[in-house]
């Protein structure tokens, strides 16, 4: 499956600036912020196992959206005063 990301133009060209001439845009993605490669992290967890990594990242996730979200609301309400 391939996913299509959207970046800004900035961060594309400096991204394309530390692209290789042998490099894919997704290798330069993943040498650049140490990424794992596919093939070295298939098969390390059984369909269960990563079910369950998915679905406690996912509540990772929310509860820092939580976080943020009462953050950003305590510094609009501090700039209305």
């Amino acid at each position: 499956m391939v996913k299509t990301i959207r970046v800004s133009e900035e961060y594309h060209e400096w991204l394309s600036g530390h692209k290789r001439a042998d490099e894919t845009m997704e290798e330069t993605l993943r040498r650049m912020t140490r990424g794992p490669d596919p093939s070295d992290v298939a098969g390390l967890l059984s369909e269960t196992e990563a079910e369950e990594a998915k679905t406690a990242v996912q509540r990772l996730r929310s509860g820092d959206r939580d976080r943020f979200s009462t953050a950003r609301e305590a510094f609009e309400d501090e700039r209305s005063e």
